[in-house]
């Protein structure tokens, strides 16, 4: 069953937040021109080939003129074509190219394995690169700061919820995730100065998380944002991390951008445990060898 975050996405994701070539070009292939999309669908089967190719050579190879491959980049925002093959060896450095990661209903399970890894770690990899540093370390000091936090999302924005609450040990004060639509809005509007909401919603688009920011700023709360889109989330919030994936509405790919998330969680609760006194650290390290107590020995 679709989450809510994907009920209210149904929307295409604005295009400015899709920075790799390759994505560009799939995402546009049936607005281009007939002429243009034959230097696309060259480009989408053999994108190394490009890099050292000419103007010329490219246009021979998609068999169109010379001025239909200068007007095929410029019609997906690029330059002219030095701009695109620079934008295209950028887009390769990341790894394999998510166009080339779409699963095939003839694809044997060896194939499926290759494809699903290969998009993950192309498109974590692209998240880590763009996600802004400044913004992160902003919301490590809320963080820090901070006296409670709840963390608020549904569907798969509402997993990583829960496993950031599960991290509270890491955090070091009182923290909380409320999946109930009503329960979330209760709790938000009991919130105060010195506590701290984490709104999670890969679209930025979920009418409900938008409310719980706005009520839990409105109160005092420090509200930072957790989202994969650029949109009316972040006025809401006092620092957005904008977790940008490869991500797309593909059935076989969804959970890309909840395991870019569940790394942020990561990184904000480590940082956070970095940041506490030796006291805390001693009691973490109780914590952790209490645990290993219910561990058999094998």
């Amino acid at each position: 069953m679709a989450s809510p975050d994907s009920v209210v996405s149904s929307q295409p994701a604005p295009r400015a937040t899709i920075q790799n070539v390759l994505e560009v070009v799939r995402v546009m292939l049936g607005e281009l021109r007939k002429s243009d999309r034959k230097v696309a669908d060259l480009i989408l089967a053999d994108p190394h080939r490009i890099l050292n190719a000419t103007v010329a050579e490219t246009a021979l190879a998609a068999g169109v003129s010379e001025p239909t491959v200068i007007r095929f980049c410029t019609a997906i925002g690029c330059s002219g074509f030095q701009d695109f093959k620079l934008r295209l060896a950028q887009s390769l450095a990341l790894g394999t190219p998510a166009t080339h990661s779409v699963l095939l209903d003839t694809d044997p399970p060896e194939a499926v394995v290759e494809k699903i890894f290969d998009y993950t770690i192309t498109s974590l990899d692209w998240a880590r690169h763009h996600l802004d540093k400044e913004a992160l370390k902003q919301a490590i000091g809320i963080l820090e700061r901070a006296n409670s936090i709840e963390f608020f999302g549904f569907g798969a924005s509402g997993i990583v919820a829960r496993d950031a609450q599960q991290k509270f040990p890491l955090f070091g004060v009182p923290c909380g995730a409320q999946l109930d639509s009503h329960q979330q809005i209760m709790v938000a509007s009991m919130m105060k100065p010195g506590d701290v909401a984490v709104v999670i919603s890969n679209t930025g688009r979920t009418r409900s998380i938008i409310e719980v920011a706005r009520t839990a700023r409105e109160n005092g709360a420090r509200v930072i944002g957790i989202t994969g889109f650029e949109t009316s989330l972040a006025s809401h919030c006092d620092v957005t991390l904008l977790v940008e994936t490869l991500d797309n509405t593909n059935i076989y790919t969804p959970t890309i951008s909840r395991i870019a998330a569940l790394v942020v969680i990561d990184v904000l609760s480590t940082a956070v445990a970095l940041r506490r006194d030796e006291a805390h650290v001693c009691r973490f390290q109780r914590m952790k060898r209490r645990l290993a107590e219910y561990r058999t020995e094998e």
